[in-house]
């Protein structure tokens, strides 16, 4: 029987996604789930890009362009400028979600067995996309107790080698929801200049920062022109995740030419999600103000419900609309796959994001979860009540 490649053997699964079946098995036998696993906004996606879709006209559904389409780009380029950002269509190659935008990104600027260095817990799809590419994922660990703040400078300096080719952040983050100020960037800035590295910034939150505090963009950095690289998406601003467009965007044309080579072997992406993704760039800003509103609640009264937890620990998110919670709990897997199995409250139960699937350091966030509070207030604050329910009987 022919063999599996080893690069397949090793990639890591989904923290988010690997515990389905147990979840729609749940619901099988009657139980309904609320899912705190998952980053899929309840938010209505704007009307302005689903008329789009249903009102063109389209006689043949043709590829687009590789780099996606001149109109679409342009209005980007309108958009990123009302963000003080200031780039050309040139600068933007459009991806199939942010996904394909990173993959681009670590294929054009690493070759097998480079470093790329990431303050952690971060995104899981990272160790996947640099599993994919041959790149080696170099942890420096943010803490909990500090709010998972950028990690002390020393540190990153102590990890970087002849291989790093880049830093890699996600501001706000998934999963911590930290949002990096601007003296944080600024210290990435001087790092990433001075040893001739990338920065890599993952900003499809962008949006979303609470509290009166604002996104810096690392494009917005001067002298980062040939360092920063920015991933972006439609899926969560707009509440388009099943769009899947997202973009590269680059003031570094060598970057801009080498990904545009794992885009043409891709094709394109798809044509109908960047007429609604175009269409979506004319929604009011009045959308966002309320759509921020709404998860500063959400915020609010999750921390304030999981803080009444004996044992709990909880960041408070600055922006995305993540949080970490650390429970007193020893294997957050093993109590996820327990909840979906065997714990209901009036046949209820909850899905949560074991967090160690969001760090690269062994052991790390194993009695930790990610909690994803896209729901409304209600079944938040159910979900919170059966939360503390099940660790009681759990712990015993």
């Amino acid at each position: 029987m022919p063999n599996v490649s080893q690069k397949g053997l090793t990639m890591p699964e989904s923290p988010i996604r690997k515990l389905v079946p147990f979840a729609e098995a749940a619901k099988k036998k009657g139980a309904k789930v609320i899912h705190l696993n998952i980053g899929q906004p309840d938010i209505k996606t704007p009307q302005v890009a689903l008329d789009a879709v249903r009102n063109n006209n389209l006689d043949v559904l043709a590829y687009s362009r590789t780099e996606g389409s001149e109109e679409y780009r342009e209005k980007l380029t309108a958009y990123y400028a009302e963000n003080d950002i200031h780039v050309s269509a040139s600068d933007i190659i459009v991806t199939t979600g942010g996904s394909e935008a990173l993959s681009f990104v670590m294929g054009s600027i690493a070759d097998t067995d480079d470093e790329i260095i990431i303050p952690e817990p971060f995104y899981a799809n990272y160790n996947g996309f640099a599993m994919a590419n041959g790149v080696k994922v170099v942890p420096v660990v943010s803490d909990i107790d500090t709010n998972f703040a950028l990690p002390p400078i020393e540190d990153f300096e102590k990890l970087i080698g002849p291989k790093t080719k880049a830093i890699l952040i996600c501001n706000p983050g998934n999963p911590t929801g930290y949002l990096y100020s601007k003296e944080e960037i600024q210290k990435l800035a001087q790092i990433v200049k001075q040893h001739d590295l990338f920065l890599v910034a993952d900003e499809v939150y962008r949006e979303f920062t609470y509290d009166g505090k604002e996104h810096y963009s690392v494009l917005q950095e001067k002298g980062l022109e040939e360092h920063a690289i920015i991933v972006d998406s439609v899926s969560k601003r707009y509440s388009m995740c099943g769009a899947r467009i997202g973009c590269l965007v680059t003031k570094n044309k060598k970057v801009v030419a080498t990904a545009m080579k794992f885009a043409q072997a891709r094709l394109s992406p798809p044509t109908y999600a960047q007429i609604a993704s175009e269409a979506a760039l004319e929604t009011p800003k009045s959308y966002f103000t309320g759509v921020k509103e709404e998860y500063v609640g959400r915020r609010n009264l999750l921390i304030s419900e999981l803080e009444q937890i004996e044992g709990v620990k909880v960041a408070k998110p600055q922006g995305a609309f993540y949080c970490i919670a650390e429970l007193p709990i020893k294997d957050a897997d093993d109590f996820a796959q327990w909840l979906l199995e065997d714990f209901r409250v009036n046949n209820e139960t909850v899905m949560v994001a074991p967090a160690a699937g969001f760090y690269a350091t062994p052991g790390l966030g194993k009695n930790q979860i990610r909690i994803a509070y896209v729901l409304d207030k209600e079944s938040l604050k159910r979900a919170v009540g059966i939360l503390k329910e099940a660790l009681k009987s759990y712990i015993g």
